[in-house]
């Protein structure tokens, strides 16, 4: 009798062990097509955001500088208030300020935004001191090279450092395309050198740059490099002016002079892949082997109240505070062009170039109430419907100073006085 049982057990066994095998078939194939099914019907926004996201998390270039502070990332943190210790300077007092980020001159009244200090998890950033930097670059010459927000910068850097010298000691020289400022008793200049796609373009008047159509002249970095090649500190960017919807990069294969052009057109994304790529090459075979190289990330903008919570047609009008959300990030920062920075350093590193990535993009997601929004100069008049609406011409794109842009020199000072 127990040997009958025995062979009904394994008889029994042997039935069930098909079934189990095709239950779980069955099960693996619903969610393989239940899985698809949420993918397709999710909004492209929405996957994209996705992809978005897992680019902004993959990082292939270290950030932490090889100095006292190795070991630390400077780009990851939080923003703390802190009245006592900012602002750094006085946005009224600094002599060389610029209107279009002179967001206390034109009528903010609100200066929380100035008060607010980087904060890295697990290290803490230099204290700036002007002196010390100012010393470092005796002798030396520091430029910006970049567009409007490269510039915003650099008149950050300059605020920063200029109520420490005397009137007659520092000047400020004004030279088409390049800004340059004095500290005459280090021997030192901080510069500007507008250059809004690297490479040689229609944009390139400082003054009169806004086209209908963009045109990037191939292979033409020269024009620009020969401004600011003997430079010992370079601090590069370009973003802002490959972001306009809509629009096509036309290349330009010979001259502007030439009668009949040779133009092929891209997209945007493409021609600022061009640009990295005579970027990259051309230092990597003309520049200064003791220059210090940077290159700051994609400065983010704030133009979609809906991103925090307000109402969809609110932008950062009349913001005051920062975002705590850990992590947020607009869905108008393109963190693929990012990534292409980061490879495109990656490169250039492993062929013994050295040059440093300026991460300034999740730190200044948070930032929402930092821009001018309508507190500041405007170069057209502006019309009684835009008036009557602010948010229409807000501009939530550059940062008021002092502000944002200070958080970003101190993590540079941090690079070069370590």
């Amino acid at each position: 009798m127990d040997d009958m049982a025995k062979k009904s057990n394994h008889a029994a066994a042997a039935h069930l062990v098909p079934f189990l095998l095709s239950l779980i078939l069955v099960l693996v194939i619903a969610i393989s097509l239940s899985y698809d099914k949420v993918n397709r019907i999710l909004p492209i926004s929405t996957l994209e955001h996705q992809e978005q996201e897992a680019m902004r998390n993959d990082t292939t270039v270290s950030d932490a500088p090889s100095t006292e502070l190795e070991g630390c990332d400077l780009f990851t943190g939080r923003w703390v208030f802190d009245e006592e210790r900012r602002p750094l300077y006085s946005g009224l007092q600094c002599e060389y300020m610029h209107d279009e980020v002179a967001c206390e001159k034109y009528g903010r009244r609100n200066l929380k935004h100035q008060q607010w200090r980087w904060q890295p998890n697990g290290c803490n950033i230099p204290t700036f001191d002007a002196r010390k930097l100012l010393t470092r670059l005796t002798g030396k010459r520091m430029v910006f090279v970049g567009d409007s927000l490269n510039r915003n910068q650099w008149v950050s850097m300059v605020c920063m450092v200029e109520s420490f010298i005397s009137s007659e000691s520092k000047s400020m020289i004004y030279n088409g395309s390049l800004m340059s400022f004095r500290a005459k008793d280090f021997n030192a200049s901080i510069d500007f050198y507008w250059s809004p796609l690297l490479v040689e373009s229609n944009c390139d008047d400082p003054v009169h740059h806004r086209k209908t159509n963009r045109i990037m002249r191939a292979n033409s970095i020269e024009t620009h490099a020969r401004r600011w090649a003997d430079a010992d500190i370079l601090v590069f960017n370009s973003y802002l002016w490959w972001k306009k919807p809509g629009m096509k990069m036309k290349v330009l294969h010979g001259s502007f002079e030439d009668e009949i052009k040779n133009v092929e057109e891209l997209e945007m994304v493409e021609g600022f892949e061009l640009a990295l790529k005579e970027w990259s090459s051309w230092l990597e075979l003309n520049h200064n082997p003791n220059a210090e190289l940077f290159f700051v990330s994609l400065s983010p903008t704030h133009v979609w109240g809906d991103e925090w919570g307000a109402a969809s047609n609110q932008n950062c009008y009349n913001e005051t505070e920062p975002i705590h959300r850990e992590g947020y990030a607009s869905r108008g920062s393109d963190y693929k062009m990012l990534h292409m920075v980061e490879n495109t350093i990656t490169k250039m590193r492993r062929k013994g170039l050295s040059v440093q990535l300026l991460n300034i993009t999740q730190l200044s997601e948070y930032r929402k109430d930092g821009h001018p929004s309508v507190y500041r100069r405007y170069w057209v008049n502006l019309t009684q419907e835009q008036l009557a609406n602010p948010t229409s011409y807000s501009d939530c794109t550059h940062w008021c100073v002092p502000g944002v842009p200070d958080a970003w020199n101190e993590l540079l000072y941090s690079y070069i006085v370590l």
